[in-house]
Formats: C-alpha cells, structure tokens, sequence
C-alpha cells in the first residue's frame, strides 16, 4: 500500500477567541442555567485557554436581521392584529415592540459568511501544501476535500477546482460527513489512489469552521461543552505513490471500524437558528470500542514481531482528552511514554475536528522525527466510526 505524504500546511483561524470572553459571553446570556455557578470550573477542565476562529466571536452572537417576527414579516402580523380587533395605534405599538426583540440569525445568515471563509482557507491551505510538496497545481490529479459544518451545493472540492485553478481533467472527491475521522480516511482513500496509479498526485484539503456550531441561545450543559471546544482550521497535504525529497512519512497500511447503532451519540442537527452539534455522554465510552478495535488491529499485523515492535509517535484525534487518557491506560507496558504528547498538545487550542490529524501530525513533524521511526495515526468520529493509518518516518 505505499504512500508518501509530505508535511502538511495548517491554516488556524485568525480570530483569537479566548476562553475567558466565551464564560462572559454564556455566562451573561445564561445567569440561571444548572451549570452556571460551575461554569469557570468546567471551563479550566477543557485545557484550552484559547482558540483560533475564521470569524469573530461577535459573529457568532450577533442577533439575525430580522427581529422577532422573522419571516411573517409585519405586513401579514398587522393584517393579523387588525383582525384580532387591535386599533391602529395598538398595532402600530406592537409591530414596533416585537421589531426590536432580537432574534437569533437565521441558517442562512450564519453560514453564509462562513462558507466563505472556508473556501478562502482551503485555498490558502491547498496552495500552501502544493508549494510545500514542491508543485503546482498543475500537478494535481486528484482532489479530496471535506467539510462538514458548512453544507453547500456545488462544494468544496469545485470551489477549490475553480480557485486554485486544478487543470479540467482532475479528479474530485468530495466527502462532506467524514468530520473528525476526515485525517485519516483521506489519507487512506489518497493510499489507494496511488496504489492503482504510483504516478499520481493526490492533494487533500480540509477546512472546517466549527465555530458555526457555536450556538448562543441554547442553555444544555453540552452546548455550552461545544462552545469551549470548537476551533476553525484548514489543512492541505499532497500524497504521492513514489517518494519524493520533500516527503516525510510512508503509509503502509489501513485500517477501518464502525460501530453498529452509535448513530445517535454524536451528531450535527439543522435548525432554524444554523447548526447544532449534539453530544452524549455515553459516547466517549463507544469511542473506547474502537481504540481496542484498532489494538487489536495493531497486535494482528505485528504477531511475528510483538515484543520489539511499537510506534514512535501516535498521533490521535478520539474526540477528546478523556479517550486519550484510556489510550495510554490500554496500550502494552512495554511501549514507551509520550506517544500521545503531540496528540495531547493538539487539544490545548481547541478541537479542530477533522483538521486533527493534520495539525498533529505537523507538530510532530516540526519537533524532529527519526528516519525509520514508526508512527500510527488514529481518528473517530460520529457514527461512531473510525481510520487508523500505520506507517514510517522518512
């Protein structure tokens, strides 16, 4: 199955989003939720001090444009109120009360602008990538794009075709639900391509504004976990089926798992006000499954060689700290320590989703890799389903 890969650009939001401002934010919103009086203790839980966004956190809490009455629009409520027997005077009074009620954006308003900015990192990130890996854009055969949080038809993948520009003949491969496990499915999908043809240039690019799901009026205690998460990034890589001198990292094997009826525990739902990212607790738990999955997955490929054999780096996005913590409980004794810290480090600045792996594997570039060092790389994400990618340090 080899594959080259060549480091990674990351594109983080411009748009330095502090902690502190978000617990202000809810805080003044949301006096009297359950969880307000714990609200800076859940807070300094996640780690994160500071998270980078595409776009502004005024923004995301900007009331919509249209006030209470929305879409009835006052013509219809006055016809409605004048009906009702209501006086001129009492209409006119009412239609002006319920036009300064503020009103939450509307779909539209909310990812608009932010579907903007993700073809505009995706961009940044893809030219990034290709200069990187020493090409142009001419180069490019095939395109995989994913973008989870900002649906729109045509997607990322001709937004990026026409950008850019890639040449007519190129193939595009879009795949909008992938979210988290993105990283390591792309690059798997990227593995098989250039098996079939060695000669092919595959660039993946992801670009995902999570901020989207950053939802003002919602007062659960796990959308106010989702508020504190979420970070905006884009990535790009280009894969090759033969080495080149800029690449850094082999892939020598795939690996894929689901889990039957864990549909429900993570997902995005479209409402009214834009899109929310619905949370159960019992999901860090399904996502444990398939870190003993993949164990195993490991322990079956190397049963000829189980003593000497582990990876240098494990570069993992499961969604969270607490899946890592089970990670490093649940690995063989004899694996060193550390494996995770890059992983770990990731977190500090925000959950980027299917950006993950990409930034992480960044990091663990730039802190200096030994050739021949082995590295596996690991995402879930909702369904609950999951990639892992083993492979070499060049």
């Amino acid at each position: 199955m080899a594959a080259y890969l060549c480091p990674p650009a990351v594109i983080h939001g411009e748009h330095a989003v502090k902690t502190s401002q978000i617990v202000a934010e809810v805080r003044d919103r949301h006096p009297h939720a359950a969880w307000a009086p714990r609200i800076d203790g859940i807070a300094a839980s996640t780690g994160i001090e500071t998270r980078g966004w595409m776009l502004p956190l005024e923004t995301a809490v900007a009331p919509g444009a249209s006030g209470a009455l929305g879409a009835l629009g006052a013509g219809r409520a006055q016809e409605a109120l004048a009906r009702g027997g209501f006086t001129e005077q009492d209409v006119e009074r009412a239609i002006a009360a319920l036009e300064a009620v503020p009103a939450p954006q509307t779909v539209q308003e909310r990812t608009a602008p932010a579907w903007e900015a993700v073809q505009s990192y995706g961009e940044r990130a893809a030219r990034g990538a290709l200069q990187i890996a020493g090409l142009d854009t001419a180069d490019v055969d095939c395109l995989i794009t994913s973008n989870s949080t900002t649906p729109a038809l045509p997607g990322l993948d001709i937004a990026l075709a026409n950008r850019l520009p890639l040449r007519p003949g190129t193939m595009l491969l879009p795949a909008t639900q992938w979210a988290c496990v993105a990283g390591t499915r792309s690059l798997a999908l990227a593995a098989e391509l250039v098996a079939a043809d060695p000669d092919r240039v595959v660039l993946v690019v992801i670009s995902e504004a999570l901020s989207t799901t950053y939802q003002p009026a919602d007062d659960t205690l796990e959308s106010l976990i989702v508020r504190l998460l979420f970070a905006d990034t884009a990535v790009a890589a280009v894969v090759t089926g033969r080495p080149r001198r800029e690449s850094v990292l082999r892939l020598d094997g795939a690996w894929h798992h689901t889990l039957p009826g864990t549909q429900d525990l993570h997902r995005l739902e479209t409402r009214a006000d834009g899109t929310h990212f619905v949370m159960d607790r019992r999901g860090p738990r399904a996502v444990q499954e398939t870190v003993t999955a993949m164990w195993e997955w490991l322990r079956t490929r190397y049963q000829d060689d189980p003593d000497s054999w582990h990876p240098d780096t494990l570069l993992a996005h499961p969604g969270g700290t607490r899946v890592l913590e089970y990670m490093e409980q649940t690995m063989p004794d004899a694996w060193p320590s550390g494996l995770l810290d890059h992983s770990r480090a990731g977190y500090t600045s925000g959950n980027r989703g299917g950006a993950a792996v990409f930034d992480i594997l960044r990091r663990a570039h730039d802190a200096g890799q030994k050739a021949g060092n082995r590295a596996v790389l690991y995402a879930a994400a909702p369904g609950l389903t999951a990639t892992a990618l083993d492979g070499e340090w060049l």
